[in-house]
């Protein structure tokens, strides 16, 4: 299944993986489901007995408020575990939505269980899958309390490309993402209009050109310096784990 691949690739670009661990991984049993744009992939309040793999385009966690609004506090491309914690907390505190289509595996805890029961060292790597992922929040948290919008923008732009590039599906400061201009406002907690301003704004300074859901860099040294972007909280350094 194309999804474990890239997981498999995501993982072994931080330590390698010996060959029992890539087949316990491969061994997996899972349940494919694809879903459509906006469509519910995990319920804010369930209990999930599964984790989900994005196999295929893009997920979101998002946190509902009273008013209707809503704010996307995480951007899953395919290859990441997007619920893997729900092992550990059980009832999930936020809804997990397809941005798009998005083909997804669920994976059974009990069978996620069994294969880290038998290998420490694999337990230990879908743990730091985890821990990337709160590495990559309390980045966004800084983004949003002491970043101006246009260097949080910048900051998301420089960040999907390199996650994507790992996967192989961003090339030549190039890629495409289903996000649209008021999702992107979901993201930085502003309206579209101050979104498409902003935009509007790192354009013009020659640095990104974002149309038909298909962004280009122009310049990624430019823009990663505008927005202060360090891969360090990706931790994209391979070592023993």
């Amino acid at each position: 299944m194309f999804g474990k691949d890239l997981l498999v690739h995501m993982l072994d670009r931080r330590d390698t993986l010996p060959p029992d661990e890539i087949a316990l991984i491969e061994a997996l049993p899972v349940r494919p489901v694809t879903f459509g744009p906006d469509e519910e992939i995990v319920r804010e309040g369930s209990r999930p007995t599964e984790s989900c793999l994005v196999a295929n385009g893009f997920a979101v966690r998002n946190q509902a408020i009273r008013e209707g609004k809503r704010q996307i506090t995480a951007i899953h491309v395919p290859g990441d575990f997007v619920d893997l914690h729900s092992l550990l907390l059980k009832v999930m505190d936020h809804s997990v939505s397809a941005l798009g289509s998005c083909d997804v595996v669920f994976i059974r805890h009990k069978d996620l269980l069994t294969a880290m029961g038998g290998s420490p060292h694999l337990t230990r790597m879908l743990w730091l899958s985890t821990t990337i992922d709160a590495s990559i929040q309390r980045t966004w948290i800084t983004c949003l309390g002491r970043r101006s919008a246009k260097q949080h923008l910048a900051h998301i732009i420089c960040e999907l490309y390199v996650r994507l590039e790992i996967v192989g599906l961003a090339s030549d400061q190039k890629f495409a993402i289903p996000l649209t201009q008021a999702e992107m406002g979901d993201v930085l907690g502003l309206s579209v209009v101050h979104v498409n301003r902003t935009l509007q704004e790192l354009r013009a300074k020659d640095l990104v050109i974002w149309k038909d859901r298909r962004i280009v860099i122009l310049d990624f040294q430019r823009l990663a310096l505008l927005a202060d972007f360090d891969t360090t909280y990706l931790n994209l350094f391979h070592e023993p784990r």
